[in-house]
């Protein structure tokens, strides 16, 4: 009983994923911004990734840039947990929101 209840009072984590392609224009970077601000407000933690297909894994330094450009945008609200790293056909970051921001 002790137990459940413990449980029943633990945070929930919530992990909200944003995707982008290595080409992704400046008005999509900007939509999905807005959206990446209102999750870590809402205390969510942020999972951004660029997905790359075919040959567009040449260009990895892009992806890399789009993702450092985009935890710089997002500094006020929220703390990088782990740097842009590739895994297979994904560049992934990870983001936390500021506990703050409450």
């Amino acid at each position: 009983m002790r137990q459940k209840l413990l449980k029943s009072k633990t945070a929930k984590i919530v992990l909200k994923e944003i995707r982008f392609g290595p080409n992704t224009d400046d008005h999509d970077f900007d939509f999905k911004l807005k959206h990446a601000k209102k999750f870590l407000n809402d205390g969510a933690k942020l999972k951004a990734f660029v997905f790359f297909k075919g040959r567009s894994i040449l260009y990895k330094d892009k992806g890399e840039i789009l993702l450092l450009r985009f935890a710089q945008e997002l500094e006020e609200f929220g703390k990088v947990d782990q740097l842009p790293k590739l895994e297979g056909k994904r560049m992934i970051m990870l983001m936390s929101a500021k506990k703050n921001n409450k």
